[in-house]
């Protein structure tokens, strides 16, 4: 970023928007940086959030009084330069960090060796699809190659498996979805990657300092008007502004829950429509004293069946008490995401006793998420479908409705997709587009 981006940890420094009024849409942590950066810049800031709390899909779970769980982010992903690593400090939230290579594989009830990972072969077929003139799907260019047609299926089901575990759990998509050309798009931060023991809204809040932020706020209708935007809200009132930041979640806007009068240019309603929404549900287990598992930061579980629960976190040297957090993502997360709860701990708990053995302990309790269905996000995060890519995204982000109406959110981060970082990062962007 240039310009006013780099004048402070909230971004724009000049009082370049005296008198503006603004409203921000959602006080996730785009609308959140759009709205400090704004304000910081002499506006007149309202962000509307239709939670009854901030954060989005930060979202750390306290019912648990003596242990936070966040159940959306979790990670910092890359410490180094990262945006959130100096807001973190600056909230003095501790820090846990993890590690990929602190990894152990389990299946059948005994400790396996770590299997072969997926990269070269995702590789050569990705360098494949590039000399293709139109974009195709992930396992459309794996299953073009030689090398896929002499792999036996034991070979096949292996490398399949990889696939969902680093793959699809990283994307939350089916590799049938991904685009082979831009699926794994994106730069990154080094420096390795860490947890908040104490709960990502810590980040959140220190964030919202400051800010005015109307909760159970939910948009029902943006317009333009004469002068500004028009938004009315789902209990019928009204509220006006001179231009408008939208943090609207790519499945929102998917969705059509929320009327855009006039419509979005082509260009941009064409980028809502080709990004993907993924889907990435989380399943924490509670005990009453520490599981029988390794020290390891990651445990993968082999199976059978290798495509449910088929990776897990031990937090539990930065917890209060006792922790396993499973994962699901693509078609099996939507699966699993239509169970109950007693079902789905039932599930879990009977993965660690096929990973571990059959006296495996039980878990005392389980906090589960089912992002597809929170009408407020309509899925996890979004990924690169067959014919998108970082120009889709830029698509969607800046400006519309002759400058009035800006777009951030993880979805339009061309450079960070997918991330916490990424949506900070498009929200001080959308509040520089609007300062011009």
């Amino acid at each position: 970023m240039i310009g006013l981006l780099a004048a402070g940890p909230f971004g724009l420094q000049a009082r370049a928007a005296e008198g503006w009024r603004i409203a921000v849409i959602g006080a996730g942590m785009a609308g959140l940086a759009a709205a400090r950066a704004l304000q910081q810049a002499g506006a007149e800031v309202t962000i509307y959030e239709a939670r009854d709390r901030i954060g989005g899909r930060v979202w750390t779970d306290r019912s648990w009084p003596d242990l936070p769980v966040d159940m959306g982010a979790s990670w910092i992903h890359g410490l180094t330069g990262n945006p959130l690593t100096a807001l973190a400090r600056e909230a003095e939230a501790a820090l846990h960090p993890t590690d990929y290579e602190s990894a152990a594989a389990f299946g059948g009830g005994s400790e396996r060796p770590y299997p072969a990972e997926p990269w070269d072969m995702l590789e050569t077929a990705q360098k494949r699809a590039w000399k293709a003139e139109e974009d195709l799907s992930l396992r459309a260019a794996v299953e073009a190659l030689p090398r896929w047609a002499k792999m036996t299926t034991a070979e096949r089901e292996a490398f399949r498996a990889a696939v969902h575990r680093m793959v699809e759990h990283e994307y939350g998509a089916d590799w049938g979805a991904l685009s082979a050309w831009s699926y794994d798009e994106a730069e990154a931060y080094g420096g390795g990657d860490a947890l908040f023991p104490h709960g990502y809204d810590q980040l959140a809040r220190h964030a919202a300092q400051g800010l005015d932020i109307r909760l159970d706020a939910r948009v029902q209708v943006v317009q333009a008007t004469r002068d500004g935007v028009r938004l009315t809200f789902a209990d019928g009132t009204q509220a006006e502004a001179d231009a408008m930041v939208c943090t609207l979640p790519l499945g929102v806007l998917q969705s059509g829950d929320v009327t855009f009068d006039p419509p979005l240019a082509p260009a941009r309603a064409e980028a809502i429509a080709s990004l993907g929404m993924g889907l990435l549900n989380k399943c924490w287990l509670r005990f009453d004293a520490p599981p029988p598992v390794p020290t390891a930061d990651w445990i993968l579980n082999l199976g059978p069946p290798a495509d449910l629960w088929p990776e897990w976190v031990n937090p539990s040297a930065a917890a209060p008490a006792p922790l396993l957090l499973a994962f699901n993502a693509g078609p099996r997360a939507e699966e699993v995401e239509a169970w109950d709860d007693a079902t789905t701990l039932v599930s879990a708990h009977d993965a660690l006793k096929g990973m571990f053995g059959t006296r495996f302990p039980a878990p005392i309790a389980a906090k589960v998420t089912r992002w597809r269905a929170d009408p407020l996000v309509y899925g996890a995060y979004s990924y690169h479908a067959v014919g998108s890519g970082a120009d889709t995204r830029r698509a969607l982000a800046g400006l519309d409705w002759d400058g009035r109406l800006a777009f951030a959110g993880e979805a339009a981060s061309p450079d960070h997709p997918s991330t916490v970082h990424g949506a900070w990062l498009s929200g001080l962007a959308a509040a520089e587009a609007l300062i011009g």
